[in-house]
């Protein structure tokens, strides 16, 4: 057992699927942030085991949030990393490792979580996440992934050719999974770049169902589905009364389709960022009717 966790349960699990839930550095349109909150909602959990935050958080960067009750502090919060333990619908046992991305001592942390899921018997690990790319609202939400296996990945699909980029914890633990031989898989879903500054729930629809089919889970959906129908259809509206949105969508309609010769110009265009405002007025205006 590893002196940075603290286990607080020795409930009974069979091979368990954990979820990599820790708050990523990027998630256009929050869609792994809304996934993961709609899994947790969904799915009763409880604490397992909790990670030591005075090695893990600076604090400096990652305050306690204060509660003051008429002049008096009567609860200091902490930042913490936990493992939480449930059951899907079906009865399947599920882990959860959520909390703040770690500021420092990622080794040992990986050590640590691959030492537990050894213990604990996981059989796959499968993080969720979102960014945001050059795709129009008007198609399905097309999904990639990184896998510690060509097979696994294979199961949602990739992004062919070699890229480097900034990774996060959730890459790390991958790795630390490979070591191990334990698989995992870290499904990303792609959010129209003009929406990835507010909530934009197709993604997390996307992500909870894949969840599903790649880990064999039962996990219900309907509510993120539901959202997404709702938003679409007002993004919709905005883009049908501006000639300049429907230039941007029909562009990269015909790339994502294919039938673009080249890539689309959007010089001249309006900016996501101006679409996310118009959206965001948008939403405004049809709350102060209700």
């Amino acid at each position: 057992m590893s002196s940075l966790y603290e286990l607080h349960s020795h409930r009974s699990l069979e091979s368990p699927v954990l979820l990599l839930a820790t708050e990523s550095w990027v998630d256009a349109g929050l869609g792994a942030q809304a996934a993961i909150a709609h899994i947790l909602d969904t799915i009763p959990t409880e604490v397992l085991a909790t990670f030591s935050s005075d090695e893990l958080i600076d604090f400096r960067s990652r305050r306690p949030i204060v509660r003051i009750s008429d002049g008096v502090v009567d609860h200091l919060s902490w930042p913490e990393i936990q493992l939480r333990a449930g059951q899907d619908a079906a009865g399947s046992s599920v882990l959860v490792l959520m909390g703040p991305e770690p500021n420092m001592a990622w080794h040992a942390f990986v050590r640590a979580v691959v030492g537990l899921a050894t213990q604990l018997g996981v059989r796959l690990v499968v993080g969720l996440g979102a960014y945001a790319a050059p795709v129009p609202h008007t198609r399905p939400i097309s999904l990639m992934a990184i896998a510690t296996a060509a097979e696994l990945a294979a199961q949602v699909g990739v992004v062919a050719g070699t890229a480097e980029m900034p990774a996060g914890i959730q890459t790390a633990l991958q790795e630390g999974f490979a070591a191990a031989g334990i698989p995992a898989i870290g499904v990303w879903a792609r959010v129209p770049h003009y929406l990835a500054a507010i909530p934009y729930p197709a993604a997390s629809a996307a992500l909870v169902d894949a969840l599903a089919a790649v880990a064999g889970l039962k996990l219900d959906a309907g509510e993120l589905h539901a959202a997404a129908d709702s938003v679409l259809h007002q993004i919709d509206e905005i883009v049908a009364n501006s000639a300049e949105y429907r230039d941007l969508v029909s562009g990269l309609e015909a790339a994502f389709d294919g039938e673009a010769a080249a890539p689309p110009d959007f010089s001249g265009l309006p900016s996501g960022d101006e679409l996310a405002a118009e959206l965001e007025r948008f939403l405004r205006g049809e709350q102060g009717e209700q």
